[in-house]
């Protein structure tokens, strides 16, 4: 791969209209930015979990603020790239140079909009739905590409989904972004049935998408049958972005919910400081005395770790730039940190999946998701199924227009419900499934 070919301003669906003109207000990757984020998909991210239910009194993140903040240190790991870029001599063309830390940007902002209402535990209530549920009886009917989609659903792929699909009413490639934004947010690079795990970043409706893209921006394929590519490299650092603010952050809303108290709180984060960083550590202990508010202590220790984290990662690009550029590349940015970092990471994710992951609130919400997503995908895929009854044709006129099938095979008749239940939001998924389990009725006026 090379850096020339992997930036590329041309539009999916727009690929016959110049894509860069002498005079512009914004560029075309910020131009990506602006419109992930003035879409409706976007905002109704605000209403969906990301770990902890949805806030009350004390104000959590929800994927909408993970996706700002992750966007946030994404630009930060695309200009440093630039600048190594540059020196490097890998990449001189100043317009592109300038342009790494939007593209990065723009595709931490849509990484998470495929996800389904509840958080991860959506995703695993579609899963489970097909692979023991109900939807079983669907399989015979399917490919084996195709149930897999189902059984295996992953809202990563899901994102691609959403960015690229002509939604019916919609214009021809979705969001129209660009070609190297949308090959930075596939972090799986392959089909459902190549994943050993519930991983990967396609359905069978985008792949021949994901192949246009691939062969535009020169990313080999490593397998054909089934079809596996190399990353795009941009995606490690929308990753690391990604893994840096979730367990980060996760660590701050754990202590502002009283998970986890401030001496904890403080060691996890002052972790990540060795000896060699003797100086900080005292710079750290001077604004610690003069800011004495917990929150704000707190906060500001987390912003200093992300700072480090940025730079490790960075680090990480820059030595391993010929394997990246190659697909030679083992694991993420994060995991191949050295030393202090690794092992401060380490016991962060430790505390967490024994803290903060499996405390009570979070498992109520997974319960909870697992109950209303599993209910709407019974009423909607069994409506689709037998679409003539006076029942099922009540349950399908909920269906909005633009969720229309675009055919009449089964596969893309049930990926009309799941598109149309992994959009709502957390409140519209538990509102809906009360209603249709008449627990409420429908107010007017």
């Amino acid at each position: 791969m090379n850096w020339e070919q992997l930036l590329s301003a041309k539009r999916l669906g727009l690929e016959e209209r110049p894509h860069i003109s002498a005079v512009e207000d914004r560029s075309q990757f910020q131009r990506d930015y602006d419109r992930i984020i003035f879409s409706a998909a976007f905002r109704r991210m605000q209403n969906k979990t990301q770990v902890f239910p949805l806030p009350g009194r004390i104000f959590v993140h929800n994927r909408l603020t993970h996706s700002l903040e992750v966007a946030s240190v994404g630009r930060s790991l695309g200009n440093r790239l630039a600048e190594l870029l540059f020196r490097e001599k890998f990449l001189e063309d100043p317009v592109w140079l300038s342009e790494i830390g939007s593209v990065v940007s723009a595709a931490c902002l849509a990484h998470d909009m495929g996800n389904p209402p509840f958080g991860h535990s959506g995703e695993s209530a579609i899963s489970n739905f097909f692979r023991s549920g109900p939807g079983q009886t669907l399989q015979e009917n399917l490919s084996p590409e195709e149930w897999s989609d189902f059984t295996q659903f992953d809202g990563n792929a899901n994102a691609l989904r959403l960015l690229t699909h002509s939604f019916s009413g919609k214009r021809n490639g979705g969001f129209a972004l660009t070609y190297t934004t949308l090959a930075s947010i596939i972090k799986y690079p392959f089909e459902s049935i190549a994943a050993d795990r519930q991983k990967f970043g396609f359905f069978q409706s985008e792949k021949e998408t994901c192949l246009k893209i691939a062969r535009e921006l020169g990313i080999p394929a490593v397998s054909e049958n089934p079809l596996v590519f190399r990353r795009h490299p941009l995606v490690y650092l929308v990753e690391a972005a990604d893994d840096i603010c979730y367990q980060i952050m996760d660590v701050e809303d754990a202590f502002k919910l009283g998970i986890l108290n401030y001496d904890e709180t403080r060691e996890l984060y002052l972790g990540f400081y060795g000896d060699a960083d003797r100086s900080v550590l005292q710079s750290i202990e001077r604004t610690l005395q003069l800011v004495t508010d917990p929150n704000e202590q707190v906060s500001y220790l987390r912003a200093g770790v992300i700072g480090k984290l940025i730079g490790g990662c960075s680090e990480q690009f820059g030595q391993n730039h010929e394997a990246i550029l190659h697909g030679e590349f083992s694991g993420s940015l994060l995991k191949n940190l050295p030393g202090q970092l690794q092992s401060a990471m380490k016991k962060i994710q430790e505390v967490s999946l024994a803290r903060i992951y499996n405390h009570r609130s979070v498992v109520e919400i997974e319960i909870a998701g697992y109950k209303i997503i599993g209910t709407l995908l019974e009423e909607f895929v069994g409506a689709i199924r037998d679409p003539k009854s006076p029942y099922s044709r009540k349950i399908l006129s909920l269906l909005p227009p633009q969720y229309r099938p675009a055919s009449d095979s089964d596969y893309h008749r049930v990926q009309s419900a799941v598109d149309f239940i992994t959009g709502m939001t957390d409140v519209y998924a538990l509102d809906l499934y009360r209603k249709i389990k008449g627990i409420s009725l429908p107010e007017i006026g």
